[in-house]
């Protein structure tokens, strides 16, 4: 039999998993910043504090959930990943547009990611694919 596990797909769930960390810690204190140096309205900042949270909630199955189903060759835990996967690009870009203050480091380190979403994405599904025929 032959391996259909996909080692790109495995190292970019690796990388991605610890490039979350940097983001969640750099956007949390970019919220933290901006709620000291701007006039954050009390209002807007818990809903992009939960957001941020949300997705880091989100991202611990995500990655787990992929790196599983890679591993074992499994459709089912990738087709989650996947799934989860939407849910974060979703939360992503709240982030990237429609968080109360944007600045050019948001955009940035929201690029990186989203890139590394749409990457990942397509490994999952070329791996499902491998997977299923």
């Amino acid at each position: 039999s032959s391996q259909l596990s996909s080692l790109p797909l495995q190292i970019l769930l690796y990388v991605n998993g610890i490039y979350y960390t940097f983001y969640f810690l750099a956007t949390l204190a970019m919220i933290i910043y901006k709620s000291q140096v701007f006039s954050y309205p009390d209002d807007f900042l818990a809903p992009d504090l939960a957001v941020l949270f949300l997705m880091a909630i989100l991202e611990v199955p995500r990655l787990y959930l992929g790196f599983k189903g890679n591993l074992t060759e499994a459709e089912g835990p990738l087709g989650l990943s996947l799934g989860l996967t939407v849910g974060s690009v979703v939360l992503c870009v709240y982030l990237l547009l429609w968080q109360t203050y944007v600045l050019w480091a948001d955009v940035l380190l929201n690029a990186v990611l989203l890139a590394a979403y749409g990457l990942e994405s397509g490994l999952k599904v070329t791996a499902i694919a491998a997977f299923v025929s």
